[in-house]
């Protein structure tokens, strides 16, 4: 894991993955605790975590995009594919990422 942090790929690999596991933890755990069991703590703890892991996969990908001289497609795939469906960071690092 380590080796990860050497690299702006591997940052924003373990990013992708960091994003991935609080957007699965907001989906399948914080919004049901809410809604089923009316405990919205948790929900109001992982919203800005996984905001903020967000933003950072945002700003992340656009830098390697630049660094790597992506094609504006590419890009935009990796980025609206990833973050708007849950699993989808997985994906994208399985499929492309780690091909880097």
């Amino acid at each position: 894991m380590i080796h990860l942090l050497k690299t702006k790929i591997g940052r924003l690999r373990l990013i992708a993955i960091l994003e991935g596991i609080s957007l699965l933890v907001l989906v399948f755990i914080a919004v049901p605790l809410k809604y089923g069991l009316g405990n919205p703590a948790m929900v109001k703890t992982m919203g800005p975590i996984h905001g903020s892991l967000f933003l950072l996969f945002l700003f992340s990908t656009l830098s390697v995009g630049v660094e790597q001289n992506w094609k504006f497609k590419q890009t935009t795939w990796i980025v609206l594919l990833a973050c708007m469906i849950p699993f989808g960071t997985f994906y994208i690092d399985r499929k492309i990422l780690s091909r880097l």
